[in-house]
């Protein structure tokens, strides 16, 4: 087959990191460029990002990259791939702005280009883009209507059918149906709701349950969401105008998006509602609300800090309100928030949590219902579940098969799956081996799987040293070895373990008819783990370290 290809590079089976490529003949598209989050074992990794190795191959065909929303699961990895590849990027207003504030970050510049989805469309070589506007939990999120030569294809990251959001604008159905109305080869959609009944809620519900917990507040409101919910922001600057609060707006990300999206007009609000924190901290403590970082529990983040009583101003004081306005969906958030909801409850403040099932959070993914409506409205040939797991892309498939599809006509692609479309039909043909590339610091795709083991083992049974003085001429030891804990036993409590290692170790390397280096590093390892599992149960890191005289 020589037609049209839809790879699925990344996002398919873990949620995030949703990036796929739209290929036909020497020309291809990317739609999404987004970051993943490790889990609590990965120490000391940052992001995850997708492996770029074949956009970097097949740079010269790249025509251009396609976002549909804000959230960093579909941005977050724009500034990895283009430090080294060069391609156009295209997202609606808000979406643009949230992006160079990304770039600004990393220090660099790109080629941005920003489009109204209601009128405009997108020409890249042999494929016609017509964007229309999707509701999600962010403003500013569209699919797109990919025409190629083979025919129509539907791509529908994040949303769901939400008829009263913030933003007052809803799902554009009309301009989807009128697009699908030809004929739509395949659907490429989101598919985390698959397993949810019913319609997913509307975000307008939240407002009045913010009001409620404002409403009988007695101090000070801490109000903290994700920094690209935006319409989450303006629920709660309404609530708090209402109620005759000011507003200050805390931590870094929450700022400048917040900024971002006042200068763009995603953000409604009278002058006076929002001021700087030092003049909100004068008035009195009934008549503040700081909407604040720190959400998924971040240590470091401004919510963080006042927790632990490091903020440089901010102070939590008893009976005062804090509202978690966001659900702890990352890998590993879930630990790091209840550690934090569990600090401010001993605090004695008033918390509101995901827990107390009070409404403070609705998915901004479609449930069933709502897509079973999409299907109903683009009628596809072909369907491709994305941005979910491998239960969600079965479960999507079964939604599929209820409103007629054919089982061979949904798939169910894994990380780098590739499905050719030619003539009116399709099928998988191949697979691209990409693998997770793990950000550690400044240190992109240097740490492996070795790497987080010996993290782990460092993290859970700590270190044994074992310090070894040999001589280079006689090839004999000069001393015996000295063993130093760290992280594995308390070294005054457990000398005499320490010392009894080092005395057995040096007749155990004794024993060798020739003491070289390598004799001594591979006998005190050897040694060392089983010495020390047989006494605590415990295997720390071996780290011979061998002086020659």
């Amino acid at each position: 087959m020589a037609g049209l290809k839809f790879i699925a590079l990344s996002g398919t089976t873990a949620v995030t990191e949703n990036l796929y490529i739209y290929e036909y003949r020497d020309e291809m598209i990317m739609v999404d460029c987004g970051v993943g989050f490790p889990e609590q074992d990965m120490y000391g990794v940052d992001l995850i990002i997708p492996d770029f190795s074949y956009i970097k191959e097949n740079a010269k065909r790249l025509r251009g990259i396609l976002i549909s929303h804000g959230h960093e699961d579909h941005l977050g990895a724009l500034p990895f791939l283009l430090k080294d590849v060069k391609a156009p990027v295209y997202a609606t207003d808000l979406v643009a702005g949230f992006i160079e504030d990304k770039f600004a970050d990393h220090r660099m510049k790109g080629d941005i280009k920003v489009f109204n989805p209601d009128r405009d469309v997108i020409t890249l070589g042999n494929f016609k883009i017509t964007p229309f506007r999707v509701s999600h939990s962010v403003p500013g999120g569209v699919g797109y209507a990919i025409d190629t030569p083979e025919g129509c294809f539907f791509h529908v990251a994040d949303y769901k059918f939400d008829w009263t959001p913030v933003d007052g604008k809803p799902f554009d159905i009309g301009k989807a149906a009128r697009l699908a109305s030809e004929g739509v080869l395949a659907i490429a959609s989101d598919c985390l709701g698959a397993t949810a009944p019913g319609y997913t809620k509307s975000e307008k519900e939240i407002e009045g349950r913010i009001e409620q917990i404002a409403s009988s507040a007695k101090n000070q409101i801490y109000f903290t969401t994700i920094s690209s919910n935006i319409s989450r922001m303006q629920q709660a600057l309404n609530v708090a105008q209402r109620s005759g609060r000011k507003v200050s707006f805390i931590g870094r990300s929450t700022e400048r998006k917040a900024k971002i999206a006042k200068k763009l007009g995603h953000l409604n609000f009278p002058g006076q509602l929002v001021v700087p924190p030092k003049q909100l901290i004068r008035l009195p403590r009934q008549r503040r609300m700081f909407i604040i970082s720190g959400s998924y529990g971040q240590p470091g983040s401004a919510l963080y800090r006042m927790a632990m009583g490091e903020h440089e101003y901010l102070k939590l004081e008893k009976k005062d309100t804090v509202i978690f306005s966001s659900d702890p969906a990352p890998p590993g958030s879930k630990a790091k928030v209840d550690f934090l909801v569990d600090r401010l409850i001993e605090f004695d403040t008033d918390v509101h949590y995901y827990d107390m099932q009070e409404d403070l959070h609705v998915s901004g993914h479609g449930s069933q219902e709502d897509i079973k409506t999409l299907f109903g409205i683009i009628k596809p040939k072909y369907f491709i579940p994305i941005g979910g797991t491998i239960r969600h892309m079965r479960a999507f498939r079964d939604l599929a098969m209820e409103m007629g599809a054919k089982q061979e006509e949904v798939f169910e692609p894994k990380p780098g799956a590739v499905i050719e479309f030619d003539n009116g039909t399709a099928r998988q043909t191949g697979k691209i081996f990409v693998r997770d590339v793990l950000v550690d610091g400044l240190g992109i795709g240097d740490v492996g799987n070795v790497v987080l083991r010996d993290r782990h083992i460092l993290a859970q049974e700590g270190v044994a040293i074992a310090l070894l003085m040999i001589d280079r001429k006689n090839n004999k030891l000069l001393s015996k070895p000295e063993i130093i804990s760290r992280g594995f036993v308390f070294e005054k409590k457990e000398k005499g373990l320490l010392i009894s290692a080092g005395n057995q170790l040096k007749r155990e390397i004794e024993k060798r008819k020739h003491i070289d280096r390598r004799t001594v590093r591979n006998t005190s390892i050897d040694f060392l783990e089983r010495f020390f599992y047989k006494q605590t149960g415990r295997r720390p890191m071996i780290l011979p370290v061998i002086v020659e005289i």
